[in-house]
């Protein structure tokens, strides 16, 4: 009977998609990746694409390229109508979805555009049907598909908040190499070449069955469980083997509360951080080396190169290492992450790159990289925040100065960095991580043409919560970028200075656009708490200035009387030389005023002065 059958195939994003109509089971509703998850796909897909990749390949050649294996997604269609049902595989179907619809938009410009339209919707009479019917998301499937972007609603529910913030992710860390003559290239591989396995079932029973075998069996080793077989195996003294088994228990059982992949995302790291000397070419079909064997397959990596690399030979040296080495960077990883997600005033960097830093598989080998065996709490604590400035300065520039940051666009880089500050002393670090920011090629003075649009609010938030944080302490307010970006209360905002309202500013404006672009600069936006921004953002400037004087220094230095009832506030030689002034107006010379002041302060923040003067 049709009802028991049960049908396994491999198939490509193309044939999965193409002209298809999915209903989401309601069980499932909710779209729930994070940040990391679409992060780590761009990368993985955009890695797998480029080890093939060639400028001098024609798009056929695109046939032979290294697959991708996407995972199983399963699928129940009723006997009876032939609906079909998605079971399992929603989140990465929703993904794949909105992948598409940002590589459509950004081929857009292209003469020869590759044909992906079909795998978002079908059409007939001139209508869409997208192809995952759900009334809750179709308005932000629909709006980004046409437009690019898409106005969260108050009644819009978690999903739909989740799509837009993943979007936001993937064109934030997709790579620029892959943008301009590559980028059919990449699309054709990603419709034909990203394999998925499609299991079918003609009956709900079957498919739910399907859905929990895959769930609940099947508990394979992980590569943290073949390490420790491996390193076991290699003590041959029983009660030194007894004591590393009890070690690596309770240190992975510290990782697992954490997060339950956390053991692999350290071992990854922390060979990385200190072991990995190789990097695979840019070339096509090159040979995976230290870097992308350690995270791919890093027990495998491990056994192959513990007598050369990391010179244990004999079961003592096993022992030694796994009492000693291993317990320490378990230890240091976990602060690391902890001091990422609470804000800690020693270690403030590490909280500033949790919200606006590089991809987790580049940044925890950066910060354990300089720490040694040998070195006390307090200098860790300042080798870590100072790994942690540069992280944030590298991500900051290279935002105002437009240019992405995804993993497989810095991956040598950060390498190549890795291996220079491993097991750095404090002073040659400080020396070594100063001479990295001078030669970031980016310039502060872009922060001229740089504005708020739909897809950067996240670093816009970031880079004002940094700055008005700053001010504040430099008067001896102790309020702190958790204060602004994200407090335990009343959250902060991004208010514009100017209104929404054209009309108003026709003395300055011929056209919208011009008028938009200037309201969006940073020197016109300020934070402020969450109701007060709504209840004045429709206001004139000049009926909101003397309440922006009851909120942060950096809102209140708009003000007139600010200076006069401080008069002490431009004494500090740190402040005089930011030149703040007065706006008692506002107009496009004060936007500029403003946009100056926010390069002074930017130059400030994040200038390697922070690395020698921490060191007195």
């Amino acid at each position: 009977m049709l009802k028991n059958k049960i049908e396994a195939t491999n198939t490509s994003i193309n044939k999965l998609l193409k002209e298809q109509k999915f209903t989401i089971d309601y069980f499932q509703r909710e779209y729930r990746w994070q940040e990391k998850h679409i992060r780590l796909l761009v990368d993985d897909l955009t890695t797998t694409f480029l080890k093939s990749y060639s400028s001098e390949h024609k798009r056929p050649e695109v046939a032979n390229y290294q697959n991708y294996y996407l995972g199983p997604v399963v699928f129940s269609i009723s006997p009876d109508t032939g609906k079909k049902s998605i079971i399992d595989g929603q989140q990465r179907i929703t993904s794949i979805t909105l992948f598409l619809i940002y590589l459509n938009h950004l081929q857009s410009s292209n003469a020869n555009k590759v044909s992906i339209g079909d795998l978002i919707f079908s059409e007939k009479y001139d209508e869409k049907s997208f192809n995952m019917s759900d009334e809750m998301r179709e308005p932000c499937i629909k709006a980004l598909f046409d437009a690019g972007s898409y106005t969260i609603k108050e009644d819009d529910d978690e999903t739909v908040k989740n799509m837009m913030a993943r979007y936001a992710d993937i064109d934030e860390c997709f790579p620029d190499e892959l943008t301009g003559l590559a980028l059919p290239f990449f699309i054709d591989w990603f419709k034909e070449n990203v394999v998925i396995v499609e299991i079918t079932a003609y009956s709900d029973d079957n498919a739910y069955l399907i859905f929990e075998t895959m769930n609940d069996r099947g508990l394979n080793l992980t590569p943290t469980e073949m390490l420790k077989g491996f390193v076991l195996s290699r003590i041959t003294d029983i009660k030194q083997r007894d004591e590393i088994n009890r070690i690596w228990k309770a240190e992975i059982q510290k990782l697992h509360n954490l997060d339950e992949n956390a053991d692999q995302m350290f071992f990854q790291a922390w060979f990385r951080s200190k072991y990995a000397n190789t990097f695979r070419p840019g070339k096509a079909d090159s040979e995976d080396k230290d870097f992308e064997l350690i995270g791919s397959q890093f027990h495998n990596w491990f056994k192959d190169n513990h007598k050369g690399l990391l010179n244990l030979k004999t079961s003592d040296d096993f022992y030694t290492f796994f009492k000693e080495q291993f317990p320490f960077y378990c230890k240091w990883f976990i602060q690391i992450i902890n001091a990422e997600s609470i804000y800690q005033n020693h270690i403030p960097h590490l909280n500033y790159i949790k919200h606006w830093g590089i991809a987790e598989s580049l940044q925890n080998p950066l910060l354990l990289a300089a720490i040694k065996y040998s070195d006390d709490e307090n200098e860790i604590h300042r080798k870590i925040d100072f790994v942690a400035l540069f992280i944030e300065t590298f991500t900051v520039k290279r935002s105002i100065n437009l240019k992405k940051f995804g993993a497989s666009s810095i991956k040598y880089t950060m390498f190549n960095i890795i291996k220079s500050i491993r097991d750095n002393d404090l002073e040659t670090l400080a020396s070594n991580l100063a001479s990295e920011v001078d030669q970031i090629p980016l310039e502060w003075s872009a922060i001229t043409d740089f504005g708020l649009h739909q897809m950067n609010g996240k670093f816009i938030k970031h880079l004002l919560s940094r700055i008005t944080s700053h001010l504040d302490n430099l008067i001896g307010k102790d309020s702190t970028y958790v204060t602004y970006h994200h407090p335990n209360g009343k959250q902060f905002e991004i208010e514009h200075i100017w209104a929404n309202k054209f009309e108003q500013h026709r003395d300055e404006f011929d056209q919208s656009e011009d008028f938009d672009k200037w309201r969006n600069s940073i020197g016109a936006l300020i934070l402020l708490p969450q109701g007060t921004n709504q209840s004045f953002s429709s206001g004139r400037y000049e009926e909101k200035i003397d309440w922006y004087l009851r909120e942060n220094i950096f809102a209140q230095t708009l003000h007139p009387s600010f200076y006069s009832r401080n008069p002490n506030f431009m004494k500090s030689e740190e402040i005089k030389n930011y030149e703040f002034q007065a706006h008692p107006t506002y107009k496009k010379i004060d936007i500029t005023e403003r946009i100056k002041l926010v390069e002074r302060i930017c130059k400030k923040i994040w200038s390697t002065e922070y690395f020698h003067t921490a060191l007195k």
